[in-house]
C-alpha cells in the first residue's frame, strides 16, 4: 500500500475542545458514538500514544479508519501491528491488520453513514451515497485497518 502524504490537521477547537472532552469521557467509559481511546507505542520512542478514535463495526468485524488521512496513530499502527482500545478500565487488546485501497470502499462508506455529521469535511466532498468510484478515489487518503481482539481485561 502507498502512504501518501495527505493529511488534514485538525483545528485548534478540535484539538483542545473535542477530542479532549470525548477522550476524557471515553476514559471514564462513557462511549460517544463509538468513541474508544487508541493506544498504539511509538514508532521511534516505543512510548505509548493515544488518541480518540470512532470504532467502525460493520458486518461482524471491527475497523479503525482515520478520517484525516496519514496522521501520526496510522504510522506507529502500521510499525506496530497493534495496540489497545480502551473504553473507561475496559481494554481491549488488538492486533491490526491494513486494509488494502482498493478492498475498503464498504469500510468507508459505513464510516461515512455512521460519523459524517462528524468527520465529512475531510472526505473532499464524497459521503455515503456517493458512487464507489468517488469512494475508491479518496481511499488512498484514508489508511484503514481490520482490528482483531486477542484479549480483554479490565485496569483497576
Amino acid at each position: 500500500m502507498t502512504t501518501p502524504a495527505h493529511v488534514k490537521k485538525p483545528g485548534w477547537i478540535t484539538i483542545n475542545v473535542i477530542n479532549r472532552f470525548v477522550a476524557w469521557l471515553t476514559r471514564r467509559g462513557v462511549s460517544v458514538w463509538g468513541s474508544r481511546v487508541l493506544a498504539v507505542r511509538g514508532r521511534k520512542s516505543g512510548q505509548w500514544r493515544t488518541t480518540p478514535v470512532n470504532l467502525l463495526t460493520f458486518e461482524g468485524e471491527q475497523y479503525l479508519l482515520a478520517p484525516r488521512g496519514h496522521v501520526q496513530w496510522t504510522h506507529n499502527m502500521r510499525a506496530a501491528g497493534g495496540g489497545e482500545l480502551r473504553l473507561g478500565k475496559h481494554v481491549d487488546v488488538f492486533t491490526a491488520t491494513e486494509v488494502a485501497d482498493d478492498d475498503k470502499v464498504p469500510q468507508l462508506r459505513a464510516y461515512l453513514k455512521r460519523w459524517k455529521a462528524e468527520v465529512g469535511v475531510f472526505f473532499d466532498g464524497v459521503g455515503p451515497d456517493s458512487p464507489d468510484a468517488d469512494l475508491r478515489r479518496i481511499a488512498p487518503n484514508h489508511p484503514a485497518f481490520r482490528i482483531t481482539v486477542q484479549s480483554h481485561r479490565v485496569d483497576k
